[in-house]
């Protein structure tokens, strides 16, 4: 299948989605306490409802967005957003509250946008912390609080950013705005609550390195977790001609320590690879929460050393869009959920062994 509004949906019979119905997405209605996915769901990890699920119909995934990390322009409908600041003194812990959003501007089609918060602490900007998604509203409500383990001293060369999003499953997300707060100016002697108005966001100066989209699907009772690798696009150029031999490694990790690995063919001459290749695993029930996959994207050099173009990772201790995407599908058990992901660099996707 094509991840492109206006495509059929799903390829025609013989191919790897020829057994799935073309329907809109629903949730099973079922729940069993003893399942692997009822804890997300009580959890708050499933980021849906039932009756108005995360995962649209699959022809609306979108591989090429206007813009990545198309922004919103007008400083004066971005919004505003509440957060509390407060350092703990015995851990050495700055704690950051994102407490709600009012009037943010809306960015999907409804007139609506699905929110979220990033929270990190320049000049780090590995260290992430995400809220939850809070679906069509301009008005979310977060009630969530990240801690920072920073020492005091450290506190004043530091500046905190929170970023809101619109999360879109299907294309990059786009940035509504942010707030800057530098550490030198609050005083942190007691608890801090104030409102800031979002400013628009500065675009990262990070290097693109490509998207892929790919689909997940877990099947409880068999214990079988399907990896469909689809398609990638605006891959970096790798060689001299100004492309690539992309193909794709799969790897479940267990631990932060890889246990099976697959992979796709190879694509010659190409920065926009289709593959539509399906990998299975076993992965019983009670270690479905246990578990990670990372993707990386190669470049294929017949003589010399194959080089990492970017990886993804999904899983329960990955956090961010990895988190999201594998809540999806274990809401949606037996379904294939497809999702795209921005790739990162290599040293920077690796999964948190869970534990």
């Amino acid at each position: 299948v094509e991840c492109r509004p206006g495509s059929l949906g799903f390829p025609a019979p013989g191919t790897i989605f020829s057994s799935v119905s073309r329907q809109s997405a629903h949730i099973s209605p079922f729940f069993s306490t003893s399942s692997c996915y009822y804890n997300y769901y009580l959890q708050g990890f499933f980021l849906g409802s039932r009756n108005n699920p995360v995962q649209p119909e699959i022809e609306e995934l979108d591989p090429s967005p206007s813009m990545p990390g198309q922004q919103v322009s007008d400083k004066h409908q971005l919004g505003r957003l509440q957060y509390s600041l407060d350092y703990d003194f015995q851990t050495g812990q700055l704690l950051v509250g994102i407490l709600q959003a009012e009037g943010l501007a809306a960015l999907d089609l409804g007139g609506t946008s699905d929110p979220y918060v990033s929270v990190y602490l320049l000049p780090d900007k590995r260290r992430r912390h995400e809220t939850k998604v809070h679906r069509q509203t301009l008005n979310p409500h977060f009630g969530e609080t990240f801690a920072f383990k920073v020492p005091y001293v450290e506190l004043g060369g530091r500046v905190l950013v929170m970023a809101v999003y619109d999360f879109d499953r299907f294309s990059r997300n786009d940035a509504i705005g942010e707030v800057r707060v530098p550490m030198s100016s609050v005083n942190l002697g007691r608890p801090v609550q104030a409102w800031r108005e979002l400013q628009v966001a500065p675009r990262e100066e990070q290097e693109k390195l490509g998207d892929i989209c790919f689909s997940l699907r877990y099947v409880p009772t068999a214990g079988k977790l399907t990896v469909i690798v689809l398609e990638a696009k605006n891959l970096k150029k790798m060689d001299v001609g100004g492309l690539s031999d992309p193909y794709v490694k799969v790897h479940l990790l267990q631990g932060g320590k890889k246990v099976r690995k697959k992979k796709t063919t190879i694509k010659k001459n190409t920065l926009n690879p289709y593959y539509n290749e399906a990998f299975s695993f076993e992965v019983p029930c009670d270690q479905v929460q246990k578990v990670q996959v990372e993707l990386t994207v190669l470049d294929y050099d017949k003589l010399g050393k194959n080089e990492a173009i970017g990886r993804v990772a999904v899983g329960a201790a990955v956090g961010g869009a990895g988190l999201r995407h594998w809540a999806d599908m274990l809401a949606n058990p037996r379904r294939p959920i497809a999702q795209w992901h921005s790739l990162r660099p290599p040293d920077r996707a690796r999964p948190v062994p869970a534990p």
